[in-house]
């Protein structure tokens, strides 16, 4: 008689068949043969691979029990991918190697105010973080991140997963500092993109009502000024869609520390206020701070200086952002925090938004929301974000954000070995298609191109498609010219909120945060730091900087070109050409 037996009792007596017939076993194949049969599928590697990987960890956790190490700490920010490690994960690993992890879930400013504090003190908090790749400059300079390049090569290559395959992973080049070592290991990655009703877009009546209109048509805006116009026609014109309110346009304003992340967030660079260059702007960023020619020395973030904080383009891109909220999107709007404002769209009265992250995608896509479709699939789409008018080929087209695990140094070292370990295995090609499916942020190359998302690309919208296209790489994170992230990221915040409330001009909102900004960096200059601290330009004329060769550009005589759109299904062919659109 046939028993149907639990996965526990089922690898147990897999166990017990292999010894009978005088095969080997190894402690711990039980447990990971669970996890492997009920968790860890889909993956990339066949169940016996899986095993194989899962063996090595077993054995080097031992080596560390050995030395005393039964439990670490691991911090994250909240979200879907860092609560399915610290509730899952977590677990099977400590069954599967007998470590026990404390995954500890806090919110994204926490993190980073935790890590300050650790860095400023010299001794972490935790064994392990996982904090944005946008801390990159900062880690460098500092000189206080372990460098995982020379780690994995030297002190912890026996703690180094064989099967880590580094090349694998797509945001490494946003954790390489300019020494070419790499700093931190991508966790998760999601990017900001431009998210639309595509079910409202094909209507025949608002198509014809928009170009009869505009004299063009109503598709996926390329610039700002088609944003605007959509923004307008939804919100003045369409007005209600089954009888309720329909805006062109959703955003967050609150005076809150995620006000500055809506803007570091590369929303100068979608308005084109950086100079060309992938992953970011040289000599001057998307935080509209100059490097000297050695590209790696802050010499100023103010026009006066040689930098874009306060040029036309930067207060171009401020003004735009105030002006689209107070007009197009709800009222409560300006009040609400990146948070508040994330779940809006799913409840169906957004047309479009410009400033979209794609880590919302596994809660827009919950049977039963009014986005979503009887049969499961979205009726939103996601494209490339439009372009602002002073934006150029070959510039940075938006923000990715990359989680990922740092490490101090001078840390105890078989801790650090311990949560290192950690850190691989919630990467791992055992475990990481299957932590794409739970949060869709993926890490891996492989996993992107999993036959599981072929089948079920038409699900997300558009993420499948975008993650697959070389055109990827235009969106990319902070980068190395910020100095001090926590420092500066914080300046940001304070000085937009008086824009939105219109204590200040977007002009003197912006020249007060350029100012600020120089004045940090002033500090640090005077402070020192390990390697490339700020060196700040003489104070000039900003005349003489504004130029139309390069930033800080010069102020355009029309910030309103005509409206262009695309069709998204030319534009989905773009993206498997390996062109932005």
């Amino acid at each position: 008689m046939k028993l149907r037996l639990n996965g526990v009792a089922r690898a147990a007596a897999i166990t017990a068949a292999l010894l009978a017939v005088g095969q080997t076993s190894w402690a711990g194949e039980a447990e990971a043969k669970k996890w492997i049969d009920s968790e860890f599928q889909p993956s990339t590697l066949s169940k016996e691979k899986q095993a194989d990987e899962m063996k090595w960890f077993i054995e080097a956790a031992k080596k560390l029990q050995a030395k005393g190490v039964k439990e670490i700490s691991v911090v994250s920010e909240t979200i879907t991918t860092h609560e399915y490690e610290s509730k899952t994960l977590a677990k099977a690993f400590e069954e599967i190697t007998g470590i026990k992890v404390k995954h500890d879930l806090i919110q994204e400013g926490d993190v980073v105010e935790k890590l300050q504090t650790s860095m400023q003190s010299g001794k972490s908090i935790y064994d392990g973080w996982i904090s944005d790749s946008d801390l990159i400059g900062t880690h460098y300079r500092y000189g206080k991140i372990m460098n995982l390049t020379d780690y994995m090569t030297g002190a912890g290559k026996e703690f180094t997963n064989p099967g880590i395959d580094i090349e694998d992973f797509i945001g490494r080049s946003f954790t390489t500092a300019p020494d070419k070592k790499m700093y931190q290991l991508p966790d998760q990655q999601f990017a900001n993109l431009y998210w639309f009703r595509a079910d409202l877009f094909a209507r025949k009546d608002l198509k014809d009502k928009f170009k009869a209109k505009y004299g063009y048509d109503l598709g996926v805006p390329l610039n700002w000024s088609a944003y605007e116009d959509i923004a307008e026609f939804f919100t003045n014109d369409v007005k209600t869609i089954d009888g309720k309110p329909i805006y062109g346009h959703m955003d967050y304003g609150k005076k809150d520390p995620s006000l500055g992340w809506r803007f570091t967030d590369a929303w100068l660079s979608m308005a084109g206020t950086a100079d060309v260059g992938i992953p970011n702007g040289l000599p001057v960023d998307e935080w509209g701070i100059r490097v000297a020619d050695d590209k790696c020395t802050p010499v100023g973030a103010s026009v006066s200086r040689g930098g874009a904080t306060n040029s036309p383009a930067a207060v171009y891109a401020l003004t735009k952002y105030v002006d689209w909220m107070k007009k197009y999107a709800p009222k409560e709007a300006t009040g609400m925090t990146f948070g508040e404002s994330g779940p809006v769209p799913a409840q169906g009265q957004i047309a479009q938004q410009i400033f979209w992250y794609t880590a919302f995608t596994a809660d827009m896509v919950k049977p039963g929301l009014p986005v979503v479709n009887a049969d499961g699939t979205p009726k939103w789409r996601m494209a490339p974000g439009p372009n602002g008018p002073y934006w150029k080929q070959g510039m940075q087209n938006g923000y990715q954000d990359v989680g990922s695990w740092t490490f101090f140094k001078g840390h105890d070292a078989n801790r650090t070995a311990a949560a290192w370990l950690y850190a691989q295995f919630v990467t791992s090609k055992t475990v990481s298609a299957k932590k794409s499916v739970v949060g869709l942020t993926f890490i891996r190359d492989s996993d992107i191109r999993h036959d599981y998302f072929t089948k079920n690309a038409a699900k997300y919208g558009g993420l499948i498609e975008f993650y697959r296209s070389p055109a990827r790489v235009a969106w990319t994170p902070t980068g190395n010219n910020v100095p001090d992230y926590p420092k500066l990221a914080q300046l940001w915040w304070k000085n937009v909120a008086v824009a939105v409330t219109g204590e200040k001009t977007p002009q003197a909102a912006m020249d007060n945060l350029a100012e600020e900004m120089d004045q940090v960096m002033g500090r640090l200059q005077r402070a020192g730091m390990a390697q490339c601290a700020p060196k700040l330009n003489a104070k000039g004329d900003p005349n003489k900087w504004l130029s139309d060769k390069g930033a800080p550009w010069k102020k355009l005589a029309n910030e309103k070109p005509k409206g262009e759109t695309i069709d998204y299904e030319k534009l989905l062919g773009a993206w498997k050409e390996g062109r932005v659109r």
